[in-house]
């Protein structure tokens, strides 16, 4: 594009720029309160909303909420429904492996609410993805499995279905507890109900049972929580399902023939419980009195095999409290005494989360910046020589900060593209 301006011509140049050249300044961390609690980085991000740490200021207990929008939960199928009864659920329940809920708070303004909770490091579905195999070894699966096992126990106790047992809904504390969580689909029963027939399921496809899958209109809803735990059980120690399709048409087809091929290499007791669990007929099917006896489930199996950790939260094993640089930022201020910067292949490197966006900066031979509302960030640029038209500058981008629930006082970035739009004399 050529424009004159008196005796000066302008020529505009796009240039691709080598993400490994951008240098990122570090950002300073801003405390933030909801309640009394004190907000901390990002743990999470489900369908339903984001999931980060907190700390309680007046018990000092490290907990979780789970911030969910109204705009987010109306374009969910019952999404606004299932929160409702998630919460009138937790409330009533306390167990050791049910996750608790220990507050509610509503934002009318910003249409948020908050479900804090108590803390948990990791998600059985992320450390069978996290190893190569895909599976516990046997003990470590026995263990999750009984804490599984007592928590259904108390559930269906209590009166409640949960419909959508699976690895991806079972938490890990630090102290290696297992917790039922997610009991947004659960159905409790009607205290003068005769038994637990229930109509409607919403529980995930490769987890339904057979009677499900060939379209029942009523089943037991125990026996779909025992079939659901059967499968997970399964997917524990084996690394894989037991029913698979390339289409949920196919899948279901699959489950409600109910073949179910167990591998050779499983020990017979543990091949007599699944068989149990994983049976078409569900007045066949195991109930959790003789599951909780099941030889394979009373003993304890011996210690064969390496134990399968729990991930790292963006590089930290430790999972280290993410609330504590917040409130020393607040109470001491910042302490480095120069700017700190980090590149992009650092950030790499680090195994940060990626996050792919583009952003696009108009430079005039001034060197000012677009105005904007937004967080500026420090960017250093290598640009080719004069020689090629284009001068060595720097700039001030601005870009929407996306610093909130990091680990760390950076923004997460990571291949990024930059179009840069430089104004050179000729």
């Amino acid at each position: 594009m050529l424009g004159s301006n008196d005796d000066e011509q302008d020529v505009m140049f796009f240039h691709r720029v080598d993400s490994d050249d951008i240098i990122y300044r570090a950002e300073k961390k801003s405390c933030k309160y909801i309640g009394k609690y004190v907000m901390g980085d990002l743990l999470g991000e489900g369908s339903y909303g984001k999931v980060k740490e907190m700390l309680d200021s007046e018990t000092l207990c490290r907990r979780a909420v789970k911030i969910l929008k109204k705009k987010k939960l109306r374009r969910i199928p019952n999404g606004e429904q299932n929160v409702q009864r998630e919460i009138q659920l937790l409330k009533s329940l306390r167990h050791k492996n049910v996750i608790e809920l220990v507050d509610v708070m509503y934002n009318p303004e910003k249409e948020k609410m908050y479900l804090v909770m108590e803390y948990c490091v990791g998600v059985l579905q992320d450390m069978l993805e996290n190893t190569d195999h895909k599976r516990f070894p046997t003990w470590q699966a026995h263990w999750y499995f009984i804490q599984l096992v007592e928590g259904l126990q108390y559930l269906h106790s209590s009166g409640i279905i949960h419909k959508d047992i699976k690895p991806g809904n079972l938490l890990i504390t630090l102290d290696d507890t297992l917790k039922i969580s997610d009991l947004g689909v659960a159905e409790a029963l009607d205290r003068f109900a005769k038994d637990d027939t229930c109509h409607t399921s919403q529980g995930s496809p490769a987890f339904q049972p057979p009677e499900i899958a060939n379209g029942a209109e009523m089943f037991s809803g125990f026996k779909v929580d025992i079939w659901s735990s059967g499968v997970t059980l399964y997917n524990l120690t084996t690394g894989k399902y037991p029913f698979e399709g390339g289409t949920i048409f196919k899948l279901f087809e699959c489950i409600g023939q109910g073949d179910v091929v167990i591998p050779d290499e499983l020990e017979d007791q543990l091949v007599d419980l699944l068989k149990g669990m994983l049976q078409k007929d569900p007045t066949l099917r195991l109930p959790l009195e003789s599951i909780i006896r099941h030889p394979w489930v009373i003993r304890k199996p011996p210690k064969t095999m390496e134990r399968v950790p729990i991930p790292p939260l963006r590089g930290d094993d430790l999972h280290s409290m993410t609330v504590l640089p917040y409130l020393y930022d607040l109470h001491y201020g910042d302490q480095s005494s120069s700017t700190q910067y980090i590149s992009e292949k650092q950030l790499k490197d680090d195994s940060m989360s990626k996050i792919s966006w583009r952003t696009c900066c108009s430079v005039s031979s001034s060197d000012a910046c677009i105005p904007s509302r937004t967080a500026n960030h420090s960017v250093t640029l290598r640009l080719p020589s004069k020689s090629d038209g284009i001068i060595l500058r720097r700039f001030i981008v601005s870009t929407r900060s996306l610093t909130s629930g990091c680990s760390s006082s950076i923004a997460l970035i990571s291949n990024l593209n930059l179009s840069i739009m430089a104004l050179t004399d000729q």
